[in-house]
């Protein structure tokens, strides 16, 4: 299988440095073949503006939704875009590896996906009617993949509960693994966390490095995160959640499928959908 690994720390010799390696040498040892985006050895470049599209005026106002629509459309993207792109296609498995910094992920790793999610490409895709706003949230070009974030962080595992002073983890991550790698379409595992990696001591790191690999031991069967799919029926014409549905849950885990509950419901689909009058 294909994996492509992103990484985003400007340290080689760090911990992140060090699970990426190990990633890398596991992974190819289990017959993958893998490609790594080094983003901070690449110069990646964050930020998402006119240079981003070959053709556009830099006299004219920067519309970056519709400048984005048009280059992806007209092969005008910039090139390192696109090779990202041909990566995302290329793969059937995707690891982020990054340090959590400020509750979320680095810059780099955010430009990353501002400027290769691009209009056409992760979103703006598919017919809308009815229940149906477009192919995302389980649908869309990235279907059909999986993908895993593998994540270190400063804070004890404690500060990361439901009642820790930081938050639940799946809700800090749920704009990440929700709203990024579910929305075009990729299934996505539970993440790899490590924590307190500030005070880590090299006692500790077969630890790490042993669970890590179970991990990626079970990149391609271990059960994926059941969100719910936006074309599942479980959504009305509003987007919201149909009554009956989430049980006890409240906050973003109500957008998880609960035991007992069918992954697919009815759905109203209108005429403009369907071609029909």
């Amino acid at each position: 299988m294909n994996v492509l690994l992103v990484y985003a720390h400007p340290e080689p010799r760090s911990l992140n440095g060090a699970l990426k390696d190990l990633a890398v040498n596991h992974l190819t040892a289990l017959g993958h073949e893998v490609r790594v985006s080094d983003l901070y050895a690449m110069g990646w470049k964050a930020v998402a503006d006119g240079a981003d599209f070959l053709n556009h005026d830099a006299r004219e106002r920067l519309s970056y939704v519709g400048a984005s629509k048009h280059a992806f459309a007209n092969g005008s993207q910039s090139p390192d875009i696109e090779a990202e792109q041909e990566k995302l296609l290329w793969a059937d498995a995707v690891l982020f590896q990054f340090p959590m910094w400020w509750f979320s992920m680095p810059a780099i790793l955010k430009g990353w996906i501002d400027r290769v999610f691009a209009y056409g490409f992760a979103y703006g895709v598919g017919e809308h009617g009815g229940e149906r706003w477009g192919d995302r949230y389980g649908e869309g070009t990235l279907v059909g993949r999986r993908a895993m974030l593998s994540v270190t962080i400063g804070g004890r595992a404690p500060h990361y509960t439901e009642r820790g002073v930081n938050g639940a983890l799946d809700d800090l991550l749920f704009p990440i693994q929700h709203g990024v790698l579910f929305y075009p379409g990729m299934e996505v595992l539970p993440p790899f966390t490590a924590y307190h990696v500030d005070r880590l001591t090299e006692e500790q790191w077969p630890s790490i490095a042993a669970a890590f690999k179970a991990r990626l031991d079970g990149l391609f069967t271990d059960d994926v995160i059941p969100f719910r799919r936006q074309n599942g029926g479980h959504y009305d014409t509003q987007q919201v959640l149909k009554p009956g549905l989430g049980h006890a849950a409240s906050g973003t885990s109500i957008h998880l499928v609960k035991p007992g509950e069918p992954e697919q419901l009815p759905v109203e689909v209108s005429p403009r959908a369907t071609g029909t009058r």
